[in-house]
């Protein structure tokens, strides 16, 4: 992320409420303001159009209701990108207990968290993905983020046989390389491999 900032023309930075300090937060700051990039904070509700037909809703976290255990992966922001038919749910760091107060502030509001595709939590971290959340999601298509033989085990085997009975095509950086979406009425994927 900071080599992005520093050396790529970045307008706008799109961050979450935080309640908790740390190095990583003070220097995405430093780097924000040294850069005059826009800083967006955002909270639970916001929406931006970013062209016609593409629009950013942000559905996690909740600057009211701030989650103080792990509050760095719990209250990082869960975004929807909605283009046309598709959707694409980036669910950050979040974990069970985020994943449950999402599930609750969404009841009732019908495909609010349904999504063609959706960016695995936590690296497919066994502390998050649970069939609750896979079930109300119901993504066609799954991206696991992960480094290759890293020191935490990520992705969670659990994790991935929940994605796979639900019948969940997978794609992750370990395995498949770099991994690019085409959306032109159809999914196209295309992964370059390592």
């Amino acid at each position: 992320m900071f080599y992005v900032l520093e050396n790529f023309e970045v307008k706008h930075v799109i961050i979450s409420f935080q309640n908790e300090e740390s190095e990583n937060i003070k220097k995405l700051l430093q780097i924000v303001n040294q850069k005059s990039q826009n800083l967006i904070l955002v909270n639970q509700g916001d929406n931006f159009e970013i062209e016609q037909d593409l629009v950013l809703q942000i559905l996690w976290p909740n600057k009211e209701k701030m989650i103080q255990e792990n509050p760095l992966n719990n209250n990082s922001i869960v975004c929807k990108l909605n283009y046309r038919n598709f959707s694409i749910l980036f669910t950050g760091d979040i974990e069970k207990l985020a994943e449950e107060k999402m599930l609750q502030a969404y009841r009732g509001q019908e495909n609010i968290l349904c999504s063609t595709i959706l960016k695995v939590a936590h690296h497919g971290s066994k502390t998050s993905s649970i069939p609750e959340v896979i079930e109300e999601i119901r993504p066609q298509f799954a991206l696991i983020g992960v480094g290759k033989d890293n020191k935490f085990g990520h992705p969670n085997q659990e994790v991935i046989r929940r994605l796979e009975s639900e019948k969940i095509k997978i794609y992750r950086t370990d395995i498949n390389g770099e991994i690019l979406l085409r959306i032109n009425g159809n999914i196209n994927v295309k992964t370059y491999s390592q």
